[in-house]
């Protein structure tokens, strides 16, 4: 069966970037690989066997939906973290699966040590601590109850690890904010151990902490964007090169989506293309169309600004993106024909369209533009 569009995602580029990975942040730091998001779009049930084969034996993902997806598609003993969303009736199955899970207030950690008790399994919990971000988190006015509610179920718990989230260590704006989250963590971090409560493992850094806070990298960090091969922002990878002779980028991106010619027709000089009159052709042109719209993840916003690149030329996107459809200027592309090749996002030849410019031409982050990619386009390891 034909499909519009496919992606293809490199194991080659993947182990690159986690031997990167490994040795910038060192042996004794456990890399738990965020799949959050589908994983950011490449495809869980792809990309986690993948993953896995590059070294990974910690997955991190935000419902319990995408960890039973993960579960289901292991190809080793890996473990399962779910940093976010689970309902009180899947705690039970997280517990039986051996899921990790982080509890964030006091209602949820009551019924997942009530489930652990009536299982006689222990729960697997992170506790995660509000140090400044504001969203969840236990604050430190629960944690004599937190303390309280812990003693009562001794026996029915293993704490698997101590966290925090930091809010936006990706800009220079908020490092006042951030330096006082690590010391509020460090500080409450100390206050537990004193009342007994000793965690397996601190982990607090997200891609974009690890690299530009060194301090938070503990005993693991939780990495999505880099591990795919892209920075969370100018300013981190800025602050990574400023610390290296070598001024080249060291990841390489993992994903590549492309298309085809569904077919080739002239314009002439003053005629419209697409909807509306947002595109007047100012020569005879010849025009390109692409099976590929903003339903297939391809955003509206990019009509009249898009890229892309057929037969090795970069060739412009104009008119209106449609639900199904986008056009491209051909007109200087030698020999264009039906089922030429057409590279959204990647290589062809010489030349690159990266998720990074085309998230800018789109207005939307590198996370929103990957993790948009609709599930049901064809995802294949080369």
């Amino acid at each position: 069966m034909f499909h519009t569009s496919v992606l293809e995602l490199s194991q080659n580029s993947l182990n690159t970037n986690i031997s990167f990975l490994r040795k910038l942040f060192g042996k004794k730091v456990r890399i738990s690989s965020v799949v959050k998001g589908n994983a950011y779009g490449h495809g869980i049930e792809v990309f986690v066997p993948m993953a896995e084969k590059a070294g990974i034996d910690h997955f991190s993902v935000f419902s319990t939906e995408e960890a039973y997806r993960v579960a289901s598609t292991l190809t080793k003993d890996s473990e399962i973290m779910i940093m976010g969303m689970i309902d009180d009736h899947d705690i039970e199955w997280a517990i039986t699966e051996k899921i990790q899970f982080w509890v964030f207030d006091l209602a949820r950690l009551e019924s997942a040590l009530k489930t652990a008790q009536r299982l006689n399994l222990p729960a697997r919990i992170h506790l995660e601590l509000e140090t400044g971000f504001n969203r969840t988190g236990f604050q430190d006015k629960d944690f004599m109850k937190l303390i309280s509610l812990l003693k009562n179920y001794e026996g029915n718990f293993a704490v698997e690890g101590m966290c925090t989230h930091y809010a936006g260590a990706e800009s220079i704006a908020n490092y006042y904010r951030i330096h006082q989250q690590i010391k509020k963590f460090n500080n409450y971090y100390k206050w537990f151990n004193e009342q007994g409560i000793h965690p397996a493992l601190r982990h607090t850094a997200c891609s974009a902490a690890a690299v530009s806070y060194p301090q938070t990298r503990m005993e693991m960090v939780r990495i999505g964007i880099l591990q795919y091969g892209f920075w969370p922002s100018r300013e981190t990878l800025i602050s990574y090169l400023g610390r290296q002779e070598d001024k080249t980028d060291p990841l390489n991106r993992i994903i590549s989506w492309k298309s085809r010619i569904m077919s080739v027709k002239s314009v002439s000089t003053g005629e419209f293309v697409g909807y509306g009159t947002s595109y007047l052709a100012q020569r005879d042109m010849k025009i390109g169309i692409v099976p590929v719209g903003y339903s297939q993840g391809f955003s509206r916003s990019m009509s009249n600004h898009g890229r892309a690149l057929v037969k090795g030329c970069r060739v412009a996107v104009i008119g209106i993106v449609n639900m199904n459809h986008l056009i491209i200027d051909v007109t200087d592309v030698p020999g264009i024909k039906r089922n030429d090749e057409v590279v959204l996002i990647g290589c062809q030849g010489d030349l690159t369209i990266s998720v990074s410019s085309f998230s800018e031409l789109s207005d939307q982050l590198n996370y929103e533009s990957l993790s948009r990619l609709p599930r049901n386009i064809p995802r294949y390891v080369i």
